[in-house]
């Protein structure tokens, strides 16, 4: 069944349409890809699922219920929390802090007892329980990328979407980041969206992938399907002229 349902969405900057009529679903319990070039909209559609842009058409279901009449500030609430590509967290505050303000949907107060052994258990579970207290300044982007997804963790979501998770890890921190979302979804109970340039972790752990280009949806479908499409190899190699 799907728990999240993408129906004609167009979202334009301008004159210039960043997504164009694309539709896609995500299953409930799922691993799934979303992958194109530079430019093809990916983060775009993350950016409207999580309300930070309104679309110009098209409708957006989660777990049967519009998200359009959802107001920005409670789509967390809804279940949905996200990672960025480019690592968004408050420099001057502490590790256990960033993290923090992920729960502040779920328990309340904010710093108070519930809320900070939820916070302490999520960063036991991403290895940073010992850097609770550091602030985020300073740190290496690696970890800077796990304090983000504990903080999305910690908001107890339904959908995690995770936008280019790869970024900056060696091949063998590749090899351990696929295991580790594996191990999340099914620990906590996660559906998973995914948006990677790294195609071998794709390719590895996503169960069905969809595929963009110039804001089009032009392939979906399973790894091995993906992966001999030829609208795909075309986007991704380009044709002789």
């Amino acid at each position: 069944m799907a728990l999240l349902e993408i129906r004609n969405v167009t979202r334009r900057f301008g004159g210039i349409v960043a997504i164009d009529d694309v539709s896609l679903d995500v299953d409930a319990g799922q691993i799934v890809g979303l992958i194109g070039p530079n430019g093809a909209g990916k983060t775009t559609l993350f950016n409207v699922v999580t309300r930070l842009y309104k679309p110009d058409a098209g409708e957006l279901r989660f777990d049967g219920k519009s998200l359009l009449r959802t107001p920005v500030y409670k789509v967390a609430r809804r279940g949905i929390a996200r990672t960025f590509q480019n690592v968004e967290l408050f420099q001057t505050m502490t590790v256990l802090d960033n993290v923090l303000v992920g729960g502040h949907t779920r328990s309340t107060p904010f710093g108070g007892r519930v809320a900070r052994t939820r916070a302490f258990e999520v960063l036991r579970y991403v290895g940073l329980d010992e850097l609770a207290e550091r602030p985020v300044s300073g740190l290496p982007f690696g970890t800077l990328k796990r304090v983000e997804l504990a903080r999305a963790l910690v908001a107890e979501p339904q959908l995690l979407l995770l936008d280019e998770p790869a970024g900056g890890l060696n091949h063998e921190e590749v090899g351990d980041l696929g295991a580790f979302v594996r191990r999340l979804r099914d620990d906590f109970d996660l559906t998973v969206l995914l948006v990677e340039h790294h195609m071998g972790l794709v390719m590895n752990i996503a169960e069905r992938i969809h595929v963009l280009d110039f804001g089009r949806k032009i392939a979906e479908g399973t790894p091995r399907e993906i992966q001999r499409d030829p609208a795909v190899i075309e986007a991704y190699l380009g044709t002789d002229s």
